[in-house]
């Protein structure tokens, strides 16, 4: 997941979410809602727009009771330079696929 969140990989996203899913994140400034896959790409495109290269620092992999939980980092790069971006996703898998899904980013960080 997180690796195609970084790539921008839209086909392989589909691929890991349900059609139905149920999807809410936080960001700084704004909550996302949506279901079904439309709503995380629309997200994500808002988040890192096509003018931003990620590249992924770090990921974390864990579970709690019947969910998953990915921590990412992604260090990114656009014409204002460097800055990292930090994410914890929380999901819960339907019919094989990520079917609720909950992000938290703590926003773009200047590198220091």
């Amino acid at each position: 997941f997180a690796r195609a969140m970084a790539a921008k990989d839209d086909a392989r996203l589909r691929e890991l979410l349900h059609p139905e899913l149920d999807f809410r994140a936080m960001t700084p400034k704004r909550i996302f809602d949506g279901t079904g896959p439309d709503g995380l790409l629309d997200a994500a495109e808002v988040w890192f727009g096509e003018d931003n290269i990620l590249d992924v620092e770090s990921v974390d992999l864990d579970s709690f009771a019947d969910r998953a939980r990915v921590g990412y980092r992604f260090r990114l790069q656009n014409g204002d330079g460097e800055q990292l971006v930090e994410q914890q996703a929380y999901m819960s898998e339907r019919d094989g696929q990520i079917g609720w899904l909950r992000i938290m980013c703590a926003g773009k960080r200047p590198i220091q």
